[in-house]
């Protein structure tokens, strides 16, 4: 069985909706970075950097509704509807199925 990085997009944001950190965290790959562009610019890298920004992403926009999920260059884009409004969000995963690279933002 391969990876299929579209359902992985999809476990993402379902483990995001339902407001699991362990599962959210359990998803990204020890080296992974966040790029984020929500409420201001910040890259984040490490564990305890990942953590924090997840709790308080879960506190202060939770997801809801998926909008839509393309493939674009084999990474799934998928964009969601959280309290802030719509979310945009690409996911770059590693050879293993781990998420090595987010990089999210408000839709304009």
């Amino acid at each position: 069985m391969s990876f299929d990085p579209m359902a992985a997009a999809v476990d993402w944001l379902d483990a995001y909706r339902a407001g699991d950190i362990e599962a959210v965290l359990g998803m990204y790959a020890d080296d992974a970075v966040i790029y984020c562009e929500c409420g201001g610019t910040k890259t984040l890298t490490g564990r305890a950097a990942l953590r924090a920004y997840w709790v308080d992403r879960l506190k202060s926009s939770p997801a809801f509704e998926l909008d839509d999920l393309q493939l674009s260059r084999n990474e799934p884009v998928i964009s969601y509807f959280t309290s802030s409004g719509l979310v945009k969000a690409v996911l770059v995963f590693n050879a293993a199925g781990q998420i090595r690279a987010l990089s999210c933002g408000p839709v304009k």
